[in-house]
């Protein structure tokens, strides 16, 4: 599990490495009042964006690619709680937004030159687990200027400098191929201000051969070479199953409105369950993601709701309701939502200390081989270059 591990190292690397700095103002929450039907609210003009990291992940899933498409499911939670522990220089902490694109796939469109988009920009972390786990892989023509160049053009990377917009795409055939050139594409990110970083699984000489090297620095980014297929033992904590427990009575502490409301609420359900299908340590690590900043469910969930700056408890409908709040009063619902709160403050609290605990059991026993030589390399490089800008991490 570590390659994929190196992919989004190598991505904090290129973070670091890109930022023009931190907007210097954050802006307050800005959504509207909240209703039954969860319609989102426009932006003020006069207002700025908060501080965003914007990341196109596009993943090639033709038949050699089973091993990346795995360690991506299970390495989602690394890089969310990598992001957890970002700052800006002002001390303002920046949102994460992740988009998923899928490439070479003989399931796809050839008139789409075998590109789909799977997600846009989004930072509901349920939906990007789910989609993850949906992708499936079939052999394929693997067009990587074709899926750079589509991501650019359907995506609404924004046009603040400050934001840090960023492609990663990870792949195995040569760079070139396709109708679209990648120094075409190229063009078009620099435009954008985007940066592409591009992982090639196999050999690094061969990657570099097959131009994905020159793929990347056309950008300023990082070119990255994986063994997709490694296998890496996890090393078990005696915090682990603690903190499953936790996981499950976090679960408890949403309570779900609005006609998105119960699948919301079934798809976290589903989502821990893939994560404890694919390996006990990937719900742990969903688990730790749960309990930080970046787990935010306002459309769906009331606690959550109830933190927006314009939180208009009687503008929902009685029939948006949990069966369990329909017949209480706007005061009970009220008292119900804050002992909610109060519970959940609680249980994210206990499992960010047992995490703490659990990071330093693996530190301690993690032998010198089970970290891979790129991965120290882009870690020291996050340190160094981080020190350098904006941002940094704890």
């Amino acid at each position: 599990m570590k390659a994929i591990q190196l992919i989004f190292t190598g991505l904090m690397s290129a973070v670091a490495l890109s930022s023009p700095g931190c907007d210097p103002a954050p802006k307050k929450s800005t959504s509207g009042a909240l209703i039954a039907q969860v319609v989102p609210q426009k932006k003020k003009d006069t207002e700025p964006e908060r501080n965003t990291v914007k990341i196109a992940l596009l993943l090639d899933t033709s038949n050699s690619m089973d091993g990346l498409i795995n360690q991506a499911k299970a390495q989602l939670w690394d890089v969310v709680n990598k992001f957890t522990r970002a700052k800006c220089g002002n001390g303002t902490q920046p949102e994460l937004q992740i988009a998923l694109y899928q490439y070479g796939n003989d399931g796809l469109s050839s008139r789409e030159g075998y590109v789909q988009q799977v997600l846009n920009f989004t930072s509901d972390l349920d939906e990007i687990s789910e989609k993850l786990f949906s992708l499936t892989t079939n052999g394929g023509e693997e067009f990587c200027g074709t899926v750079i160049q589509r991501s650019l053009k359907q995506l609404d990377w924004g046009k603040n400098p400050d934001h840090l917009k960023i492609i990663l795409i990870a792949g195995n055939e040569p760079f070139d191929q396709g109708r679209t050139h990648y120094k075409n594409a190229a063009i078009d990110a620099k435009e954008k201000g985007v940066i592409v970083n591009t992982v090639f699984c196999g050999n690094y000489d061969q990657g570099i051969y097959g131009k994905w090297k020159e793929g990347a620095l056309l950008t300023g980014g990082d070119y990255m070479a994986i063994d997709h297929n490694r296998q890496v033992v996890h090393i078990d904590t005696p915090y682990d199953d603690a903190i499953i427990d936790l996981n499950s009575k976090l679960n408890t502490t949403y309570v779900s409105y609005g006609s998105m409301g119960r699948s919301k609420k079934e798809k976290q359900a589903a989502q821990d369950y893939n994560a404890q299908e694919l390996e006990e340590v990937v719900v742990v690590k969903r688990a730790v993601s749960k309990s930080s900043r970046l787990y935010k469910n306002q459309d769906w969930d009331l606690v959550d709701a109830s933190d927006e700056e314009e939180f208009d408890l009687s503008s929902i409908e009685q029939k948006d309701l949990p069966q369990e709040l329909r017949e209480k009063t706007a005061k009970e619902i009220e008292l119900y939502i804050a002992q909610k709160k109060k519970e959940r403050i609680q249980i994210q609290k206990e499992i960010q200390e047992l995490n703490r605990k659990r990071e330093m059991f693996i530190a301690q026993n993690q032998g010198q081989d089970e970290t891979g030589e790129l991965e120290s390399a882009m870690i020291n490089a996050i340190k160094k270059q981080a020190a350098q800008k904006d941002y940094r991490w704890e």
